[in-house]
């Protein structure tokens, strides 16, 4: 089970992922469940992304009944 602020990162990872501050705590947990990864962008810098299992959660718990 996700905390609030661990739900809130990965919907923030999903929106706008240029804009997470990468020494987030939660961020932590979200990589080591394998629901966001970390990847390079050109500039060398890196950047965080859904992995299909992060975006598997967000869709579930957004889908409309």
């Amino acid at each position: 089970m996700l905390s609030p602020h661990e739900f809130a990162t990965l919907m923030l990872v999903a929106s706008a992922p240029e804009q997470i501050d990468l020494n987030r705590g939660e961020l932590d947990t979200l990589l080591e469940r394998q629901l966001i990864a970390l990847e390079q962008v050109s500039s060398g810098a890196q950047r965080t992304r859904l992995t299909d299992d992060g975006d598997s959660i967000l869709r579930a718990v957004t889908r409309k009944h």
